[in-house]
């Protein structure tokens, strides 16, 4: 299921399997559309009369990036062949153009010729209905195209004399229908057909050829453009020519290095692996991130095959959380547009819907406006809270006040009205909505600590911004939702907070099921971390969650249905959850009072680390068995809780440091 390397600029997305086959292609947003849908995108060799698709259990490969940086490093070796493929994807760091080169090294004692084939499986605009695939003779192309979606490929090779030579052959043809497979059938004799033009359902495929010297190499260019029109993508495969693709790759590949090291950082005593994860998670959040401010929460189309929905959706809770980390690591330029999309997706009543699509329109929901036969909110409070909260955050960091100041009305001061307003009048908190994990309706300790938090965060702009009286609205509001968490959510038989309050009998009864997203009562700062009450919370919380396999970690909360693989509840409670093992970590660092005691939240970025993709990418959950990736892959949030939670972990070495 995971996407094992991912490549984009924020406006121009690419996910790779473990194949290096393309299997997404996100354009003209980030998360929206894509124009492969999950299908393969094959790359195959021909040499001396044997075909072999790289797919083939025969290939190995090493998955990775060049060192800092969105272009990847892989390696892909078939001994039986005699080859080894070299191979580095990159998109362009401003236009929509993906690049690939290959290097061939050829291993046995004589010259060979070698061809690639490259196929190109599109279905645009997210249908196969109506689809072109063609062959441009004025520049030696092939194009796809369907409205103002065009998608024009092309590729050299080089040869001994130092001649670049373009594509050899070609064809097009229908596939997936009647009893069409699609011409990368047609290529696995090492010859194309050469047919023209197809439309409907359809593909294309291509070949390089060079020959490789005995025990040497050549190396072979693949890119393609994405534009509205077939002007521009002639305009910008007419670049990648006269630039040749193999400078425009090194160009990519030093503008992400000096963008991932844009701030010097001392990095303490943490290891080479975990300071490679924590700048390869800065760069994964980039290519997660549109650049009109829509935070994605994963681009992993193989969800699909679940619920016939994805993750290629903005919800403000990850988007707000993800910004909040990439804020401390010094991108506000990056995150800022996240609040304008924020500010012009809320609604006339203050408040933010389920999630939104990356061009700003109303996503899918299972959230009803009916619930027992009353009519509700399909809402999710802690979103919006979320946002003034991450908002604040950023503020103080880095003292935007004009960004702020633009906010403070259709925002801050909007949202802050839905928040102060939609409460309980009886138990000072928050009116029930849905959960953080949007399977159920009620009262809970996470959403009233995030409310608590985005009316803390609002009362401070009110007094920023001399709005004295809002100010301290917001700020007694917030007061008396405290109020109500300690009153209301405290157990004092388990001697923790509960999940939440839900309605029994007319009544509201605790919901005590152990739920790691608690950790929000210290996180949002209602009470302080080292409170007896949040302590004995998070013991309890840590040996009732904790994974008791070798894998380790800790499920989001006990009896987690979600993709399960384990139904002894003593050994999994849930799958691992990269974020909520994280959370603990964090709270592992805020109670540290010495390193020693910092080394426990070390061990779990350690374990991160060692469960992460081989290529470096973050999962959203894991198979408590096996350690394996399961759901979505990158997931975002992952990512950034990673970022925060390393930023933490420094920020608390240095103040241990100095106290020595």
């Amino acid at each position: 299921m995971p996407r094992h390397l991912v490549v984009g600029n924020g406006k121009f997305l690419v996910n790779l399997d473990e194949h290096t086959y393309i299997r997404d292609v996100y354009f003209p947003y980030v998360g929206q559309l894509n124009h492969v849908g999950g299908y393969r995108c094959r790359v195959g060799v021909w040499v001396d009369g044997q075909f072999s698709w790289l797919d083939h259990p025969e290939w190995d490969f090493r998955l990775g990036y060049v060192e800092e940086s969105l272009v990847t490093d892989v390696t892909a070796e078939h001994p039986r062949l005699g080859l080894t493929l070299y191979m580095n994807d990159a998109v362009h760091q401003r236009d929509t153009i993906f690049l690939r080169r290959i290097r061939i090294v050829n291993h046995h004692s004589f010259a060979r010729e070698v061809r690639l084939f490259f196929h190109q499986d599109l279905v645009i605009n997210e249908t196969e209905v109506g689809d072109t695939a063609v062959y441009y003779p004025n520049n030696g192309t092939l194009f796809h195209y369907k409205k103002d979606r065009y998608f024009m490929f092309n590729g050299i090779s080089t040869w001994q004399d130092g001649t670049l030579e373009g594509i050899y052959e070609y064809s097009t043809g229908i596939k997936r229908f009647h009893q069409a497979e699609g011409t990368w059938k047609d290529a696995e004799d090492g010859q194309l057909m050469g047919n023209d033009i197809a439309q409907g359902s359809v593909d294309s495929t291509f070949s390089l050829r060079t020959e490789v010297p005995a025990s040497g190499e050549r190396t072979a260019y693949y890119w393609f453009s994405a534009g509205t029109s077939l002007e521009e993508v002639v305009r910008l495969n007419e670049y990648v020519r006269s630039s040749h693709p193999e400078h425009l790759i090194e160009r990519v590949s030093t503008y992400w290095k000096r963008w991932v090291n844009k701030q010097s950082r001392s990095f303490a005593n943490l290891e080479p692996e975990l300071i490679r994860l924590y700048k390869q998670s800065l760069l994964i959040v980039r290519s997660q991130t549109d650049v009109n401010g829509a935070i994605i929460a994963a681009n992993d189309t193989d969800i699909m095959q679940y619920n016939r929905d994805h993750y290629s959706y903005m919800w403000p809770r990850d988007g707000a959380l993800v910004a909040q980390a990439m804020s401390a690591a010094g991108y506000h330029g990056m995150i800022a547009p996240f609040f304008r999309f924020c500010a012009e997706a809320l609604t006339s009543d203050g408040y933010l819907l389920h999630k939104y699509n990356p061009d700003g329109t109303v996503g899918s929901s299972w959230h009803p406006y009916i619930h027992d036969g009353k009519q509700q909110l399909p809402i999710q409070e802690d979103e919006t809270a979320l946002v003034l909260y991450a908002l604040w955050q950023d503020y103080e960091q880095h003292g935007d006040i004009e960004m702020a100041q633009s906010l403070y009305q259709t925002l801050i001061r909007q949202a802050a009205k839905f928040l102060l307003h939609y409460r309980d009048a009886n138990l000072g908190l928050p009116l029930p909505s849905y959960d953080l994990w949007e399977e159920r309706y009620g009262i809970f300790t996470f959403t009233a600590s995030a409310v608590y938090g985005g009316l803390t965060a609002a009362s401070k702009f009110a007094a920023l911004f001399g709005d004295d009286e809002r100010a301290q609205r917001y700020s007694q509001a917030a007061e008396e939702i405290r109020a109500g968490i300690v009153t209301h959510l405290w157990n004092e038989e388990g001697q923790r907070f509960a999940r939440g309050l839900y309605r029994q009998d007319g009544q509201w009864a605790q919901d005590t099921t152990p739920e790691s997203s608690i950790f929000g009562i210290y996180a949002f700062g209602v009470l302080p971390a080292d409170d007896v009450r949040v302590l004995s919370t998070m013991r309890s919380l840590k040996e009732k969650l904790s994974i008791r396999s070798s894998t380790g970690g800790i499920a989001r909360y006990y009896r987690d249905y979600y993709f399960q693989r384990c139904s002894d509840m003593g050994l999994a409670p849930g799958n691992p959850w990269i974020i909520c093992t994280l959370w603990f970590a964090n709270y592992d660092i805020a109670m540290a009072s010495t390193l020693a005691q910092l080394e426990q939240a070390h061990d779990t970025l350690r374990w991160v680390e060692a469960h992460s993709l081989s290529s470096g990418l973050l999962s959203e959950q894991l198979d408590p068995f096996d350690g394996s990736p399961v759901s979505v892959a990158p997931l975002t949030w992952s990512h950034a809780t990673y970022v925060d939670t390393v930023l933490k972990y420094l920020a608390k070495y240095e103040q241990l440091s100095n106290a020595l």
